[in-house]
């Protein structure tokens, strides 16, 4: 398998600190390891893992070629369904494209309602879908392929950074991440363009309709009611490809992984209308000037790194807070999708010395997950979905 192109569907990541990977707490790394935690299951290039919120003991795998399977979430498993399948439409050639991110809304025990983040390709030109579907009213365990509505979509300059991310917040809107455009080094100046949806991420409220749009715009989003053009949809930018972010099911914290270019790799607290200084910046560091940038009203990452031991992509995840693992509850866990390894970081305190590498997985991990337990799983792109256990 060609796994290099792979490493800009999740971005870049490196070995974490402030400074230097050295810098970081890697205390006992075999102290924890990774397990199969559905053995007689495979799935391809899995890109995310959710669960629906509904009750259920299911889980669903969403596969980056068009396909969400859902299964019983028990090791003993042995077959799994086929929830949606939207292959024929996805554009997933260059393996940053695909089917990219899931979200089931809060009220989808009563409406039945999930969000799907996809590519497609239309004349040549790539584009951005936010879709919403509805479960069956046949088969709690199938999506109703008719019931497709077209909430967003947008054009990608390039085939690149097209971030991926949908999640429901505790507000009860939408957040979208959305990479860029592409290339390399930002060419068309998206990230500090807020008259593009590119470089940020989004929040929107799917429940209302306005101006012609199948969404509406919080009323206190940062830019919502500007007279400068900006996109009112946007809550945060100035990121180049935030791959994966996560809610902290206990604070509410926004956290989110943003993949660098050539050198830095970044962890950011997302705050409303934050500017997280892409591409005058990559993490703290200057990248367009080099030198001597402004980086005045920057938000900082809470923690970055760099590349030195060998790990270029970050792939976000969460704070954990389940109870299989306790000496990590509070710790935002994720990792690097190249090297396997797997860190855990103080969220109360994300500083250099807070950080502890857990384990060096053999495999490249493309996304982390939670279970209605809120105990954490890892999609691997081997394959195989993964949890974390203590020995």
């Amino acid at each position: 398998m060609n796994l290099r192109p792979l490493l800009l569907l999740l971005g870049t990541l490196g070995c974490l600190s402030q400074t230097r990977c050295g810098d970081t707490n890697d205390e006992s790394p075999s102290s924890y390891r990774v397990v199969e935690a559905y053995p007689n299951l495979s799935f391809t290039r899995p890109v995310d893992y959710q669960h629906a919120g509904d009750g259920s003991d299911r889980v669903f795998v969403v596969e980056q070629r068009g396909v969400i399977s859902t299964f019983a979430s028990d090791a003993t498993v042995a077959e799994k369904q086929t929830f949606l399948d939207i292959s024929d439409k996805v554009d997933d050639d260059g393996n940053e494209k695909g089917l990219l991110g899931l979200a089931f809304h809060p009220n989808y025990p009563s409406n039945g309602y999930f969000y799907v983040n996809f590519t497609v390709n239309i004349a040549n030109i790539t584009r951005t879908r936010i879709c919403r579907f509805r479960v069956s009213d046949a088969d709690p365990a199938m999506a109703d392929l008719n019931s497709e509505t077209l909430i967003l979509e947008f054009v990608q300059p390039f085939g690149n950074h097209n971030g991926g991310q949908l999640a429901f917040g505790p507000d009860g809107f939408l957040y979208v991440a959305v990479g860029d455009g592409g290339s390399a080094g930002d060419p068309r100046e998206n990230g500090q363009d807020r008259t593009t949806l590119l470089g940020s991420i989004l929040r929107i409220d799917v429940d209302q309709t306005a101006a012609g749009r199948a969404y509406g715009i919080p009323a206190d989003n940062p830019f919502a009611g500007n007279t400068d053009g900006f996109r009112e949809e946007i809550y945060a930018y100035g990121l180049r490809n935030p791959w994966r972010f996560s809610f902290d099911a206990e604070t509410g914290q926004l956290w989110a992984a943003d993949v660098g270019q050539n050198e830095y790799e970044e962890i950011d607290v997302i705050e409303r209308g934050g500017n997280y200084g892409w591409d005058v910046a990559e993490a703290t560091h200057c990248f367009e000037p080099d030198q001597g940038c402004d980086q005045s009203g920057f938000v900082a990452p809470v923690f970055e790194y760099d590349h030195s031991d060998g790990d270029v992509s970050v792939t976000g995840g969460f704070v954990y807070r389940g109870t299989a693992l306790p000496d990590l509850v509070g710790k935002y866990i994720y990792a690097d999708y190249a090297s396997g390894r797997v860190w855990a970081l103080d969220a109360a305190n994300p500083s250099p010395g807070s950080n502890t590498e857990l384990l060096e997985a053999d495999f490249q991990i493309a996304s982390f997950g939670l279970d209605a337990q809120q105990e954490l799983y890892l999609c691997g792109f081997d394959g195989s979905i993964y949890r974390i256990e203590a020995q």
